[in-house]
């Protein structure tokens, strides 16, 4: 299950994710705070153009040898990332509005689930490398 090249894949992804999650950050906080944004809009937005920049990296230098296509790869991935974009619009407005807490703290705590959600998708459902 944990050999040599998951566990590769697995670090290239996760420093795949932290830079365009950091990129995300930015994006959002450039949404919100100079173009006055409402937040939950923009931080779907932010995720969008981060996941995207995500998905040229990761295919190139993380999911190797996927035999999927560039264009139903993409369109899939946009899925899964769908399925993301909602988790972080909803979990944003609970956290936001419902409990207070500043919009950066919240896209951060929401960053591990969402990020787990497309690593593992990703991985079996769209490129299905396991086990390779």
């Amino acid at each position: 299950m944990f050999n040599k090249k998951s566990i590769t894949r697995f670090s290239k992804s996760f420093g795949v994710g932290l830079g365009t999650f950091a990129l995300d950050l930015m994006l959002l906080s450039l949404f919100i705070d100079v173009l006055h944004l409402y937040y939950v809009v923009a931080a779907g937005v932010a995720f969008i153009i981060a996941t995207s920049l995500n998905y040229v990296i990761s295919r190139r230098y993380v999911f190797t040898g996927s035999e999927r296509g560039v264009r139903s790869g993409y369109l899939l991935f946009l899925l899964i990332g769908g399925v993301g974009v909602l988790i972080i619009m909803t979990l944003m407005y609970v956290l936001v509005d419902v409990f207070a807490f500043h919009y950066l703290v919240s896209r951060i705590l929401i960053a591990g689930v969402v990020g787990w959600w497309n690593y593992l998708m990703n991985l079996h459902v769209n490129f299905k490398v396991a086990g390779t």
